[in-house]
């Protein structure tokens, strides 16, 4: 029969905790993604008030003649993008096929924050290149509706294209990639969108240019309830949104980082049979034998005291940082002695010899036994 070693066991002690942590974080995710179904929290919905959410985006393409069109399924965008502006809020729900079609029919279509899987099923020619930020950033870029917006709040993903008439702006987490049909533009960040972040800077500018190029906007809420997703073989991690990829590769480093410093540490204290068992006594006879020795008469008084007030406090129903004068009326009330008498007990000057230390000890032992039994 093998057992295991020492090593092996001392390493699973080190990593079972953080390895639970990160099982629960993956499970919790994983029933959230699969059993949410049409629930919805308000993010990037053009009729939520939450910070999350975009009705003040839609209320500003109202104003402007724009009408939106709120959409849930594939069948539903097909249905209504064509000549029109299509918002993918969550592309990782969205059948290639899908997406193929709404390309062919709608002038410009736009996707937040697509993760790397879905970008190179939908768009050859573009790949994830990092993350960024999210922070107000310079466009640097000749794009027509970046520049008329100036700064604006991007960050996330960055995106980077092969195609020579793509542009890359806001450091890559905004893109325009021109196509025969029409342009595709990418955000690497929904903060722009938001009701939360639609006041800073120029994001306002940016997405009302963005989204109102023409007079209809479908937007699009994909949803894993969705049926025509029935048919389509996509992996969970595609189902995630595209920032919990960094968050649990970044949470997987901690883990590991975290599993090698346990496993290097010390187990537990190992207990042995000795020939001898030493009376709890017989050290505090040793320490006191210590202070007569050291002639430490002030500094052992002043641990009596602090052991003693530390012992009144909870008879008395006080705090631990209960002030001295709280500590000293209540054990008065309490015993009857005289308030003045019990500050020096409890307060007082250090004693000057081992004579005045018995005596101490005696006066603070007799106050607890009057506190004990009143």
């Amino acid at each position: 029969m093998t057992s295991v070693s020492p090593d092996a066991r001392r390493i699973w002690r080190g990593v079972r905790l953080p390895l639970a942590v990160v099982l629960l974080i993956v499970l919790t995710g994983t029933l959230l993604v699969l059993f949410r179904g049409e629930q919805t929290t308000g993010a990037l919905d053009p009729g939520s008030y939450e910070p999350g959410g975009s009705r003040a985006l839609a209320a500003l393409l109202e104003r402007e003649g724009v009408k939106i069109t709120p959409v849930r399924t594939a069948a539903e965008a097909r249905d209504f993008a064509d000549g029109a502006t299509v918002l993918i809020t969550q592309p990782g729900f969205v059948p290639k096929s899908t997406f193929t079609e709404l390309r062919r029919i709608s002038p410009h279509i736009a996707l937040v924050q697509p993760s790397p899987s879905t970008v190179d099923e939908m768009l050859p020619g573009v790949r994830v290149n990092g993350q960024l930020e999210t922070e107000t950033r310079r466009p640097d870029c000749p794009a027509a509706d970046p520049v008329a917006a100036g700064g604006a709040t991007m960050g996330g993903l960055k995106y980077t294209a092969t195609q020579p008439r793509a542009q890359e702006c806001y450091g890559g987490s905004y893109l325009e990639v021109p196509g025969p049909q029409g342009t595709v533009t990418v955000l690497g960040a929904p903060e722009p969108l938001s009701n939360e972040w639609l006041g800073d800077e120029g994001n306002a500018a940016l997405t009302t240019r963005m989204l109102g190029k023409h007079e209809r906007l479908v937007w699009y809420l994909p949803t894993p309830a969705d049926p025509s997703l029935e048919n389509e073989k996509k992996p969970l991690s595609e189902l995630i949104p595209a920032g919990w990829s960094y968050a649990a590769l970044q949470a997987g480093i901690a883990v590991v980082l975290l599993a090698l410093w346990r496993s290097r540490r010390l187990g537990p204290v190992v207990t042995e049979p000795i020939p001898v068992v030493v009376r709890a006594a017989e050290a505090t006879e040793g320490r006191a034998r210590l202070y007569r020795k050291a002639k430490a008469a002030a500094h052992a008084g002043e641990t009596l005291r602090e052991a003693a007030r530390a012992r009144l406090r909870p008879l008395l129903g006080l705090p631990r940082d209960a002030e001295p004068a709280a500590l000293v009326e209540s054990v008065a009330a309490r015993t009857g002695r005289a308030p003045a008498e019990l500050g020096a007990l409890l307060y007082g000057d250090p004693p000057a010899d081992d004579t005045a230390l018995v005596r101490l000890a005696d006066g603070l032992d007799v106050v607890e036994r009057e506190v004990e039994r009143s």
